[in-house]
């Protein structure tokens, strides 16, 4: 992964920019018009393609039930997918625009380079306003939020979550989940488990106020990621807009989590401000708040050692002040070079002071602090740690989003014309072996990333990655957890067009119905063609020059013949336009 930091002569942005419009450019404001009203569109097109409750009444009694079948639900499933290309062309666009300190001398694309950006705090409010639509309408792309419920109102009949499935209470929530779940026990840590407990206790079996209610106790995810997310990106200089437009703006985010609702949306907000109080040097504060992340979801845990080296190259940073050397200083705050033993953790060289006692303490304190957080929510839902059971039923989803299920259908295929091979055993070997191939690289990419909290949050992304694609399976909504540690680094375009790339190919091939098409050809070839198309609009405006063919077809040649004039001047003059 390349990632670029800005130049020094990039020019710093400015939070309180304005211009004539007031806070920003006309253009920029028609963006967020744009994505907010296709938030309203797969909003009320959910109603009838999506995860409506089983076995309810409410959309009869709200007079929806004619958007669920026949000619309504064509013309819901039209509205859906308007709102969906709408975000994701709003999206787009509103990236380009944000995308103003060029990378390298054939920088981003960018439709207007000379029209301001929109301030970040216009930036959070237009977050909300994408969000606010997914929170009324009913689940989308999962059941997931049906599950929640149904392992709560478990737990408040007075079975265990952790050891007894939601079968154990039959009703209107269990009905409404995926049933291959019916059966399954709660997966989640212990602070999740009794913050759901306590929405049932409040809407009892009542399908709609529980799912209402469940993504109400999401949303401080949402506001925490507002705030923190932008003081990631300004610890090493990335653009905070650009930090809130990879993840808060981006449609894969808001429909699936927000709208979802998926329990990763609290768990982004936790990571992200934990990660932010660490690097903001309150490093106890943020420990802590890592460990209750951990304590609604186990993968959370994938931070937590790499704040080892983030918290010693902020004592080696204060060590080199103190020393009134202004050379070691820089030296401190750039890290010790490729190869260069870290400061007490390595061939014992302590070339600041830092003595082995206080490296022991950190270490200490890294591994007690989320221990304690965790236990103590643990020993409070008293439930102990039966949720470790739970993590094992994650084999049950297979699909080629991760290495090990790729490799075991390659082999099923392969051996088909001597052989008849059933997946399941062929899995269970590559998901093993690719178990241990992450806890290895798990290890190596900790010890490798140790240089200085740069290195870290690198090092941090690579571990996320890697989780993603060598787990049994992969959801969409698995992937915010490796976007929230992408704010940090002002990303090359081409990562950004991957990104906006995958992001677009996970909203075609899983569908609102929670079903899933990526086992089938033509889907899945028309969800690729049209998440390249995206991935391709991140580098060069117009791709298709759609707007030059308009004008020929209207027959105006020479206006046609000027705009790409016009359009090439501009990316001669700007260097803005990938070729």
């Amino acid at each position: 992964m390349s990632l670029v930091p800005p130049s020094d002569d990039a020019p710093v942005e400015d939070d309180r920019q304005t211009t004539r419009g007031g806070v920003m450019g006309g253009s920029a404001r028609l963006d967020l018009i744009v994505g907010a009203v296709g938030s309203v569109l797969v909003a009320i097109g959910a109603f009838g393609v999506a995860d409506i409750p089983r076995a309810h009444p409410v959309a009869a009694d709200a007079g929806f039930a004619w958007m669920s079948y026949g000619h309504g639900k064509t013309l819901s499933a039209t509205v859906f997918w308007l709102g969906v290309a709408a975000m994701v062309i709003a999206w787009i666009r509103l990236g380009r625009r944000l995308a103003v300190r060029p990378e390298r001398s054939d920088g981003p694309a960018t439709e207007h380079p000379t029209t301001p950006a929109p301030s970040l705090r216009a930036l959070r409010w237009w977050a909300l306003m994408w969000s606010v639509p997914m929170l009324v309408t009913v689940p989308i792309y999962s059941r997931d939020v049906y599950a929640y419920l149904a392992q709560a109102a478990v737990f408040r009949a007075g079975f265990d979550p952790y050891a007894d499935g939601p079968a154990h209470y039959p009703g209107p929530l269990l009905d409404s989940m995926a049933q291959v779940w019916a059966t399954t026990t709660a997966p989640y840590g212990p602070f999740f488990m009794a913050l759901t407990r306590g929405v049932v206790e409040v809407t009892g079996d009542h399908v709609i106020l529980g799912v209402i209610a469940v993504r109400l106790v999401m949303v401080p995810g949402l506001l925490l990621a507002l705030w923190a997310i932008p003081r990631i990106a300004r610890t090493f200089g990335a653009s905070a807009r650009m930090g809130l437009w990879l993840v808060l703006f981006n449609p894969m985010v808001v429909i699936h989590l927000v709208g979802g609702p998926h329990v990763e949306l609290l768990l982004l907000g936790v990571v992200v401000t934990g990660l932010a109080l660490v690097l903001g040097r309150r490093h106890v504060l943020g420990t802590a708040v890592l460990g209750l992340a951990v304590s609604i979801k186990v993968t959370a845990g994938i931070a937590i050692p790499f704040v080892v080296w983030i918290w010693l190259s902020h004592l080696r940073d204060q060590r080199t002040a103190a020393d009134g050397d202004p050379d070691a200083a820089a030296a401190a705050h750039a890290g010790p070079a490729d190869g260069q033993a870290a400061v007490g953790v390595a061939g014992g060289e302590k070339p600041t002071g830092i003595s082995t006692r206080t490296v022991v303490g950190v270490f200490a304190a890294v591994t007690l602090i989320p221990v304690a957080v965790f236990a103590v929510c643990t020993v409070a839902l008293g439930l102990g740690l039966g949720w470790l059971t739970g993590l094992g039923w994650a084999d049950r989803i297979i699909n080629w989003f991760t290495v090990p299920t790729v490799v075991a259908h390659a082999v099923t295929l392969i051996a088909a014309p001597f052989t008849a091979l059933n997946i399941q055993p062929v899995l269970s070997v590559t998901r093993l072996v690719a178990q241990v191939v992450l806890a290895v690289l798990l290890v190596w990419l900790w010890w490798r990333y140790r240089r200085d909290a740069r290195s870290a949050m690198v090092g941090m992304a690579w571990a996320m990655a890697a989780v993603l694609v060598l787990e049994p399976s992969t959801l969409p909504w698995y992937y915010t957890w490796l976007l929230g540690v992408l704010v940090a680094f002002t990303l090359p375009p081409r990562v950004r067009a991957l990104i906006v790339g995958v992001s677009t190919f996970m909203l075609i091939v899983f569908q609102p119905d929670d079903s899933i098409v990526f086992y089938k050809v033509p889907e899945t070839l028309l969800a690729l063609a049209l998440s390249v198309l995206a991935a391709w609009s991140v580098l060069r405006v117009d791709p298709l020059r759609l707007r030059r063919s308009v004008a020929w077809l209207w027959g105006s040649r020479a206006d046609a013949a000027g705009l790409g004039n016009e359009r090439d001047g501009s990316a001669a003059t700007e260097g803005v336009v990938k070729r």
